[in-house]
Protein backbone atom coordinates (compact mmCIF):
# COMPACT_ATOMS: atom_id res chain seq x y z
CA UNK A 1 0.00 0.00 0.00
CA UNK A 2 2.79 2.22 0.46
CA UNK A 3 4.27 1.96 -2.96
CA UNK A 4 0.71 3.06 -4.44
CA UNK A 5 0.41 5.73 -1.79
CA UNK A 6 3.51 7.31 -3.60
CA UNK A 7 2.24 7.13 -6.54
CA UNK A 8 -0.76 9.21 -5.19
CA UNK A 9 1.83 11.73 -3.72
CA UNK A 10 3.24 11.93 -7.28
CA UNK A 11 -0.26 12.26 -8.61
CA UNK A 12 -1.24 14.52 -6.04
CA UNK A 13 1.95 16.80 -7.02
CA UNK A 14 1.56 17.16 -10.54
CA UNK A 15 -1.80 18.27 -10.69
CA UNK A 16 -1.29 20.61 -7.84
CA UNK A 17 1.65 22.43 -9.94
CA UNK A 18 -1.34 22.14 -12.68
CA UNK A 19 -3.85 23.60 -10.63
CA UNK A 20 -0.96 26.62 -9.76
CA UNK A 21 -0.93 26.87 -13.62
CA UNK A 22 -4.71 27.43 -14.43
CA UNK A 23 -5.04 29.68 -11.67
CA UNK A 24 -2.80 31.95 -12.96
CA UNK A 25 -4.27 31.73 -16.16
CA UNK A 26 -7.62 32.87 -15.11
CA UNK A 27 -5.63 36.38 -13.85
CA UNK A 28 -4.09 36.32 -17.44
CA UNK A 29 -7.41 35.82 -19.20
CA UNK A 30 -9.20 38.82 -17.44
CA UNK A 31 -6.07 40.60 -18.68
CA UNK A 32 -6.19 39.92 -22.04
CA UNK A 33 -9.80 40.46 -21.94
CA UNK A 34 -9.75 43.60 -20.56
CA UNK A 35 -7.11 44.45 -23.11
CA UNK A 36 -9.15 43.24 -25.94
CA UNK A 37 -12.09 45.43 -24.89
CA UNK A 38 -9.93 48.57 -24.30
CA UNK A 39 -8.54 47.99 -27.70
CA UNK A 40 -11.33 47.53 -29.30
CA UNK A 41 -13.75 50.38 -27.80
CA UNK A 42 -10.51 52.86 -27.60
CA UNK A 43 -8.98 52.14 -30.78
CA UNK A 44 -11.41 50.43 -32.98
CA UNK A 45 -9.26 47.44 -33.91
CA UNK A 46 -9.83 43.78 -33.21
CA UNK A 47 -7.54 40.99 -33.30
CA UNK A 48 -8.86 36.99 -33.86
CA UNK A 49 -5.59 35.86 -32.27
CA UNK A 50 -6.12 37.77 -29.07
CA UNK A 51 -9.94 36.91 -28.83
CA UNK A 52 -8.52 32.71 -29.99
CA UNK A 53 -5.85 33.41 -27.52
CA UNK A 54 -8.88 33.83 -24.45
CA UNK A 55 -10.81 30.77 -25.59
CA UNK A 56 -7.60 28.36 -25.57
CA UNK A 57 -7.04 30.05 -22.19
CA UNK A 58 -10.50 29.01 -21.06
CA UNK A 59 -10.38 25.51 -22.49
CA UNK A 60 -6.85 25.18 -20.48
CA UNK A 61 -8.28 26.54 -17.13
CA UNK A 62 -11.36 23.83 -17.54
CA UNK A 63 -9.96 21.15 -18.65
CA UNK A 64 -6.71 21.27 -16.15
CA UNK A 65 -8.35 22.94 -13.31
CA UNK A 66 -10.72 19.49 -12.98
CA UNK A 67 -7.96 17.41 -12.06
CA UNK A 68 -7.16 20.16 -9.18
CA UNK A 69 -10.65 20.81 -8.65
CA UNK A 70 -10.72 16.76 -7.48
CA UNK A 71 -7.63 16.81 -5.60
CA UNK A 72 -9.04 19.46 -3.18
CA UNK A 73 -12.62 17.34 -2.94
CA UNK A 74 -14.41 20.69 -4.32
CA UNK A 75 -16.40 19.43 -6.99
CA UNK A 76 -19.96 19.63 -7.09
CA UNK A 77 -21.89 16.60 -5.52
CA UNK A 78 -25.50 15.35 -6.12
CA UNK A 79 -25.22 15.29 -2.08
CA UNK A 80 -29.14 14.27 -1.39
CA UNK A 81 -27.90 11.24 0.95
CA UNK A 82 -24.27 12.29 1.24
CA UNK A 83 -24.24 14.52 3.51
CA UNK A 84 -26.83 12.30 6.15
CA UNK A 85 -23.95 9.32 5.83
CA UNK A 86 -21.30 8.29 8.60
CA UNK A 87 -17.44 9.64 7.02
CA UNK A 88 -17.15 5.82 6.24
CA UNK A 89 -20.08 6.16 4.39
CA UNK A 90 -19.16 9.20 2.40
CA UNK A 91 -15.53 7.30 1.45
CA UNK A 92 -17.82 4.20 0.01
CA UNK A 93 -20.32 6.68 -2.21
CA UNK A 94 -16.47 7.95 -3.61
CA UNK A 95 -15.31 4.79 -3.98
CA UNK A 96 -17.73 3.49 -5.83
CA UNK A 97 -18.57 6.81 -7.87
CA UNK A 98 -15.07 6.61 -9.03
CA UNK A 99 -15.22 2.99 -9.77
CA UNK A 100 -18.26 2.96 -11.50
CA UNK A 101 -18.45 6.80 -13.19
CA UNK A 102 -15.01 8.98 -13.37
CA UNK A 103 -12.63 6.54 -14.08
CA UNK A 104 -14.15 4.88 -17.09
CA UNK A 105 -15.68 7.96 -18.38
CA UNK A 106 -12.66 9.93 -18.35
CA UNK A 107 -10.45 7.22 -19.85
CA UNK A 108 -13.48 6.49 -22.65
CA UNK A 109 -13.20 10.49 -23.25
CA UNK A 110 -9.75 10.66 -23.33
CA UNK A 111 -9.33 7.69 -25.65
CA UNK A 112 -12.01 9.18 -27.95
CA UNK A 113 -10.74 12.56 -27.96
CA UNK A 114 -6.81 11.66 -28.88
CA UNK A 115 -7.95 10.59 -32.88
CA UNK A 116 -9.57 14.60 -32.90
CA UNK A 117 -6.38 15.85 -31.71
CA UNK A 118 -3.58 13.60 -34.28
CA UNK A 119 -6.23 14.47 -37.12
CA UNK A 120 -5.89 17.78 -36.52
CA UNK A 121 -2.10 17.81 -35.59
CA UNK A 122 -1.91 15.52 -39.25
CA UNK A 123 -3.31 18.30 -41.35
CA UNK A 124 -1.79 20.61 -38.75
CA UNK A 125 -5.01 22.31 -38.60
CA UNK A 126 -5.17 26.30 -38.06
CA UNK A 127 -8.30 28.63 -37.43
CA UNK A 128 -10.04 29.27 -40.43
CA UNK A 129 -10.58 32.79 -38.94
CA UNK A 130 -8.08 35.91 -41.06
CA UNK A 131 -4.89 35.94 -38.15
CA UNK A 132 -6.44 33.09 -35.79
CA UNK A 133 -4.27 30.73 -34.67
CA UNK A 134 -3.15 27.09 -34.73
CA UNK A 135 -5.92 24.43 -33.80
CA UNK A 136 -3.97 21.50 -33.41
CA UNK A 137 -2.12 22.22 -29.92
CA UNK A 138 -4.98 23.17 -28.05
CA UNK A 139 -7.06 20.02 -29.40
CA UNK A 140 -4.56 18.09 -27.52
CA UNK A 141 -5.74 19.53 -23.85
CA UNK A 142 -9.16 17.10 -24.59
CA UNK A 143 -7.01 13.84 -23.86
CA UNK A 144 -4.40 15.31 -21.92
CA UNK A 145 -7.25 16.86 -19.21
CA UNK A 146 -9.79 13.69 -18.93
CA UNK A 147 -6.52 11.39 -18.87
CA UNK A 148 -5.58 13.93 -15.52
CA UNK A 149 -8.94 13.43 -14.20
CA UNK A 150 -8.74 9.96 -14.24
CA UNK A 151 -4.82 9.82 -13.05
CA UNK A 152 -6.64 12.01 -9.98
CA UNK A 153 -9.27 10.05 -9.39
CA UNK A 154 -7.25 6.62 -9.11
CA UNK A 155 -5.30 8.92 -6.70
CA UNK A 156 -7.83 9.49 -4.74
CA UNK A 157 -9.56 5.65 -4.62
CA UNK A 158 -6.31 4.33 -3.40
CA UNK A 159 -6.46 7.51 -0.99
CA UNK A 160 -10.04 6.32 0.28
CA UNK A 161 -9.36 2.36 -0.13
CA UNK A 162 -5.63 3.16 2.22
CA UNK A 163 -8.12 5.02 4.65
CA UNK A 164 -10.53 2.46 5.13
CA UNK A 165 -8.12 -0.37 6.09
CA UNK A 166 -6.38 1.84 8.20
CA UNK A 167 -2.95 3.37 6.81
CA UNK A 168 -2.68 7.29 7.38
CA UNK A 169 -3.31 9.17 4.40
CA UNK A 170 -1.99 12.31 5.29
CA UNK A 171 -3.01 13.73 1.53
CA UNK A 172 -6.14 13.03 1.52
CA UNK A 173 -9.11 16.05 1.27
CA UNK A 174 -11.63 14.37 4.12
CA UNK A 175 -13.34 17.92 4.33
CA UNK A 176 -16.72 18.41 2.09
CA UNK A 177 -18.25 21.83 2.40
CA UNK A 178 -22.26 21.81 1.09
CA UNK A 179 -22.27 24.78 -1.65
CA UNK A 180 -24.65 27.84 -0.45
CA UNK A 181 -27.22 29.03 -2.88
Amino acid sequence: MSVLLLLCAAIDKLNEKIGVVANWLVVLACVVSAGNAMVRYAYDQSSNAWLEVQWYMFAIIVMFGASYTLKRNEHVRVDLLYMTLSRRGQLWIDILGTLIFLIPTCTILAWLSWPFFEQSFAVREESSNAGGLVRWPIKLVLPVGFALVALQGLSELIKRIAFLRGHPVESLEMHYERPTQ
